[in-house]
């Protein structure tokens, strides 16, 4: 029996933002038909990434449905798995990677994207530099794939901030400004790139087929890897 894919988000108060996750899971239980896969979430919404490890029966692989490293993968995953499933395998988080980059291309086209626009990439944030430094280089691979310049901004830590970004593309000769979501579902930080003025803000990436095939990628990498937790960790979970 292959593993279980425990999907790991962080959890939003917005049904909306639910929905596309539940909607993400169906999507990546259908790329690969008879293959059990769980979602869950580290905080607020349900169920918990705790409950799921303690139903689960057999081999587990979690995979975080995080778009950059930071507290959530460091801390939070690392403290919980520990805990309740020490011998779990953990991918690595989902971004940067060029099926990340296919679809937020996608979406900005779908949204009306022009060639005179200056583009965003509109992130939450983190205070880890290391975090930052992945959105930036997801930045970079859009902007490769657009044949422009591309600026990472954040909605939440992290410089520059979206309203700065916005402040100083605005006062350049691009015809409007647009924001591509770099967010898996709506919910809080979708909505602050939504009101940041933009001429056009993409949609979420949402359940799209190659953030599913991103999911699996990720799967696949770390059982070739049995990244499974730390000895320190488990350790120190003891204590």
């Amino acid at each position: 029996m292959k593993p279980t894919l425990v999907l790991a988000a962080h959890g939003t108060r917005s049904a909306a933002g639910e929905e596309t996750l539940s909607a993400l899971t169906r999507t990546a239980a259908r790329a690969r038909p008879g293959q059990r896969v769980e979602l869950s979430y580290l905080e607020i919404s349900s169920p918990l990434l705790s409950d799921v490890l303690d139903a689960v029966r057999g081999p587990v692989v979690v995979v975080p449905l995080l778009l950059a490293g930071g507290y959530h993968v460091h801390i939070d995953l690392p403290n919980v798995i520990a805990e309740h499933r020490p011998d779990a395998v953990v991918a690595g988080w989902l971004g940067p990677h060029r099926l990340l980059t296919s679809v937020l291309a996608r979406k900005l086209a779908r949204a009306g994207l022009r060639a005179t626009d200056a583009v965003v990439l509109g992130a939450a944030g983190s205070s880890d530099p290391a975090a930052l430094a992945d959105v930036r280089a997801a930045a970079h691979q859009l902007a490769v794939r657009l044949a422009r310049p591309v600026t990472a901004a954040f909605a939440s830590a992290g410089s520059p901030s979206l309203e700065e970004a916005m402040e100083r593309l605005g006062s350049t000769p691009a015809a409007r400004v647009a924001i591509a979501s770099y967010v898996l579902a709506p919910g809080y930080f979708h909505d602050r790139l939504a009101a940041a003025g933009a001429g056009l803000v993409s949609e979420p990436l949402g359940a799209d087929p190659d953030v599913a095939a991103l999911i699996w990628h990720r799967y696949d990498e770390a059982l070739r890897g049995r990244r499974a937790m730390p000895q320190s960790a488990q350790a120190s979970s003891r204590h």
